[in-house]
């Protein structure tokens, strides 16, 4: 090497040596100059969801904070008669109201401590994520969205539906094409308007959409008139004609839009919460196909020789601790409120003003839907 190379060579560690000594850093290129972006080739993608901020209870949680409250609080809807009604002394009934009271007689043995909470359907999830309720027993419909996007699970569907349509009977309408260029009343932040949306797009109908934010002020606006027909599920069509001042005037058309599996929802994050909630409802049905009612599940319980009956009624096994609870949980459920069909026929059997046939409600036995895993 010449003497030239290693003269250079002590430059170089003189001024990196300058450099450390001041807190420099290594100089960077400039950027270049801002130029004007490309025109995009597609449309930006739409935003993702807002979610609600809540703290998971994480396993146990929840079971522990309502038996430390001594209560259950159950969000539910206080305007569809059969499924989520209130009336006018307070007194809350219905499918929905009844599966809550079916949770609690599970947790506490009594039906009786539970306090409904009214949630309209625009506010139902932010109270569930939030923990301003427990469970969220009104008619809502499971779809990949909700389950997704909601920080909840859905448990087993407790009513299987569909959404109809309803006009007065001397209009004269008889199918969807009849209310093109027509009036629909439609609630708000449901699925139901989703639905119209999308059917009546793809048959090329045009409507005019009342949107209103619950389902009295809906079913208000068409009874007064001021829409040419009314939609929602058809559980619900027929609980609304049965209060309209004059139900015989009205019908429900025999179209169905859309599948609506309706059930409870819990919160993410806390899967013994999820299974009571869920082994709740297969109590009710199981109670059903094993022939237990309110009625004779006593005298059942000093002879039922059946294994998996046994087990249901806690005399062998122990599936009530293995959900936390006490042994017995599923004879509380069928004693205290009734199995499924029981629960029906109260709420929307024939003897009732809102009543619906069983249809895809029965169980599997009988050509229904409900079907529930073995308690082993």
């Amino acid at each position: 090497m010449n003497k030239k190379y290693f003269a250079l060579l002590a430059l170089v560690i003189v001024a990196s040596m300058v450099l450390s000594a001041c807190g420099g850093a290594a100089p960077t290129a400039a950027p270049p100059a801002e130029t004007s972006a490309p025109e995009p080739t597609t449309a930006p993608a739409a935003p993702a969801p807002a979610q609600v901020e809540f703290t998971a209870p994480g396993y146990g949680g929840t079971l522990t904070t309502v038996k430390e409250r001594g209560m259950l609080i159950c969000g539910v809807n206080s305007q569809v008669p059969g499924f989520g009604y209130v009336d006018a002394a307070g007194a809350f009934s219905g499918l929905d109201v009844d599966y809550c009271r079916a949770v609690a007689a599970a947790i506490f043995g009594d039906p009786e401590k539970v306090e409904f909470r009214p949630v309209t359907a625009s506010e139902r999830f932010t109270a569930l994520q939030s923990g301003e309720i427990d469970i969220l027993s009104r008619n809502t419909t499971w779809s990949l969205q909700r389950d997704t996007e909601l920080n909840g699970n859905f448990v087993h569907t407790t009513y299987y539906d569909g959404q109809g349509m309803m006009v007065p009977k001397d209009s004269g309408i008889t199918d969807l094409a009849g209310l093109d260029g027509g009036t629909i009343c439609v609630q708000t932040g449901t699925t139901t308007e989703l639905n119209l949306a999308d059917v009546f797009a793809a048959q090329g109908i045009a409507y005019t959409p009342a949107v209103f934010d619950n389902a009295d002020n809906t079913f208000a606006a068409y009874a007064e008139g001021r829409c040419d027909a009314v939609t929602t599920d058809k559980s619900g069509l027929v609980a609304r004609r049965a209060v309209l001042p004059d139900p015989e005037n009205h019908v429900i058309l025999d179209v169905t839009i859309s599948k609506e599996p309706l059930g409870p929802m819990v919160r993410h994050g806390d899967d013994q919460w999820f299974d009571i909630a869920q082994w709740t409802v297969f109590a009710m049905i199981s109670g059903e196909e094993f022939g237990l009612t309110s009625a004779n599940i006593d005298s059942m319980m000093s002879t039922a020789t059946a294994p998996e009956v046994r087990r249901f009624l806690g005399l062998e096994g122990d599936l009530g601790l293995k959900l936390g609870l006490e042994n017995n949980w599923a004879y509380n459920v069928i004693k205290l409120v009734g199995n499924y069909g029981e629960v029906y026929d109260r709420n929307l059997g024939p003897d009732t003003p809102t009543y619906i046939p069983r249809g895809l409600n029965k169980l599997y036995l009988d050509g229904g839907l409900l079907y529930a895993p073995p308690f082993r």
